[in-house]
């Protein structure tokens, strides 16, 4: 089954040019030894949040830009066997293109796709969510998921992916769990909707939250811990 990498970070905004040159040579070597696909987005539209929120997932200072990524590989067995040799490429190597912002806040984990509607296209604009779901509520959301997501993709939406957490690592600082607060019941799900552009987003989100139809189903998970943001794609391998 195909593995999604997902990864969310805090880059200092100044540093912007720097990191699109690191990301497009790491995506590149990944790329090379086997990944799919690689998409780096630029936080545009990311609200700060009291609770729960992308800048306090990676306790982004406010100098910074919330960073959020996916690596699509074959297999998850794929990603782990290039890993272990990995940093053999120059590419990679954090002495050869150095990371222009602070790993020890990188959260990431591991994700099976478990719904899809329509396909990628190059460029556009990235709404993104991240909400804990509990793990026998799986199909119940997937419901929603089938029931909901068609109503974005009327409205203007090109792309949906949904995806349930497989191998979500606890981190010293930060992680995927800690993000959504997630209980020990729970599964992470991280999605994504693609929009042609800014424009088309901001207008569909409207229109999608006006349908009677979105109000007419409850959301199987505690909406209050959700994070989301708005991101404009600056890598694509």
């Amino acid at each position: 089954m195909t593995c999604i990498q997902g990864f969310i970070c805090a880059v200092p905004t100044a540093n912007r040019t720097a990191f699109i040159k690191h990301a497009r040579k790491a995506a590149m070597a990944f790329r090379d030894h086997g990944c799919l696909s690689a998409v780096e987005c630029w936080g545009d539209d990311v609200p700060p949040g009291t609770l729960t929120s992308f800048p306090l997932a990676v306790q982004a200072t406010p100098g910074e830009t919330v960073v959020l990524a996916w690596y699509v590989w074959p297999t998850k067995a794929v990603h782990d066997q290039v890993m272990q040799g990995a940093m053999d490429d120059p590419r990679l190597s954090p002495v050869t293109n150095p990371m222009p912002f602070d790993g020890k806040r990188v959260i990431h984990g591991a994700f099976e796709p478990v719904f899809e509607l329509g396909a990628p296209r190059p460029g556009g604009y990235v709404d993104s969510f991240v909400v804990a779901v509990k793990r026998d509520r799986r199909d119940a959301f997937l419901d929603i998921a089938r029931t909901c997501d068609p109503i974005f993709i009327e409205h203007g939406a090109s792309w949906i992916m949904e995806t349930w957490g497989t191998d979500i690592p606890e981190g010293k600082l930060t992680d995927f769990r800690r993000a959504v607060q997630a209980e020990p019941e729970e599964e992470v799900v991280f999605s994504w909707v693609q929009w042609p552009d800014r424009t088309a987003r901001d207008a569909g989100n409207q229109k999608s939250m006006n349908d009677p139809r979105m109000a007419a189903h409850e959301m199987p998970f505690d909406g209050r811990r959700l994070i989301f943001g708005g991101f404009v794609p600056v890598v694509e391998v």
